[in-house]
């Protein structure tokens, strides 16, 4: 059935109208950070106005954006494939070998994610200073490893369950073991759920602030400690602040345009089946 052409208007409206919505505050972000701090507080606000690069080479200056970023690739890397290493045989387990308990736990490990991190604030962090932890990244790898794990498990176990039992079946009739029919039959037909997994947990990992904000400081610091560094009594640095927020998200934005079709699958398919 033909649409008609004012109902196909009125929708492309509505979509460039929630599109502008959405991206008004990174485009604000991107122009104020090449402002300088009486331009980015002018009244009103200013639109045309000869960019600087000042900003940037402030943040370099000031904070040392490259260990921040640093510390964020590490534990969002680590993160992730520490969560792999135990999701992946976790939710084999579950998905292949169910018992009544099955659907009991994975509810359970679900459930944790209800819970505001402020409520487990206080136990991580007495455990993180007993252990000598704090302010390291070893401590902020196991806390996001941990807090990414329940949603690893679900989606792993989605992807699992969509590969058919008769290739399971014929792999153990030609003498496959657990571990064979883990590493040359799950594995490769379940390549993508992996990657959508890694890749939204990643993502995940990168973004996660307030662990990074209780559990460090400057040795261990995230890009999201260096972004609540610009917060001082005397007010907020705007340009500065948008410099370090641009320096920070420029990494994970590009890394999400690229493996977009991945993240949108994880979503769809993994954790909300």
């Amino acid at each position: 059935m033909p649409t008609h052409p004012l109902l196909t208007a009125l929708r492309a409206i509505g979509a460039w109208a929630i599109a502008l919505l959405l991206f008004f505050p990174l485009g604000w972000l991107f122009l104020t950070a090449f402002k300088t701090e009486l331009q980015a507080i002018a009244v009103p606000p200013l639109f045309v106005f000869e960019p600087t690069m000042d900003n940037f080479g402030e943040v370099q200056r000031r904070s040392d954006y490259l260990l921040y970023a640093r510390n964020s690739l590490i534990t969002s890397l680590g993160s992730t494939i520490i969560g792999l290493l135990i999701a992946a045989p976790a939710a084999y387990s579950m998905a292949f070998f169910r018992t009544k308990r099955t659907r009991d736990i994975l509810m359970w490990m679900l459930s944790t994610k209800m819970m505001p991190a402020v409520g487990a604030l206080v136990p991580i962090y007495v455990l993180a200073q007993t252990a000598g932890m704090l302010d390291s990244l070893s401590a902020l790898t196991i806390v996001f490893t941990l807090s990414n794990l329940p949603i690893m498990v679900w989606m792993l176990y989605t992807s699992y369950k969509d590969i058919p039992n008769e290739i399971l079946e014929a792999a153990r009739m030609d003498g496959a073991n657990l571990w064979t029919e883990f590493r040359h039959v799950v594995l490769p037909l379940s390549i993508g759920g992996l990657a959508s997994t890694g890749l939204l947990c990643l993502v995940l990992s990168w973004n996660e602030a307030f662990w990074a904000l209780n559990l460090t400081s400057a040795k261990a610091g995230t890009l999201a400690t260096l972004i609540a560094s610009y917060s001082s009594p005397e007010g907020l640095f705007w340009a500065k602040l948008s410099a370090a927020s641009l320096m920070a998200i420029a990494p994970i934005v590009v890394f999400g345009w690229f493996s977009q079709k991945q993240l949108v699958q994880g979503l769809t398919f993994g954790a909300v089946k």
